[in-house]
């Protein structure tokens, strides 16, 4: 099993996160204040988007610490993506 070791790639990929969780957050104040559904709909297609480039991100960062190879690469990305 892999694993992020580096100091940076895990805050970076921890900041990305906690954004997302802002997003989602956000979310449920627009649900409890009845917002418009399109207005809903959108905010989950942006946190939406922003996990998937939380997922890649990641992927990268295995990439970039040669904790990889490409065989693992497509088989993480098929497997998850």
């Amino acid at each position: 099993m892999v694993k992020v070791t580096d100091e940076a790639g895990k805050k970076a990929l921890c900041d990305r996160l906690a954004r997302v969780e802002g997003q989602l957050r956000g979310l449920q104040k627009l649900i409890q204040a009845e917002a418009e559904s399109e207005k809903v709909a959108q905010q989950m297609t942006a946190a939406r988007k922003a996990l998937d480039k939380a997922f890649f991100a990641l992927v990268a960062t295995l990439i970039a610490e040669g904790q990889v190879d490409s065989d693992e690469v497509a088989t993480i990305l098929l497997r998850f993506a």
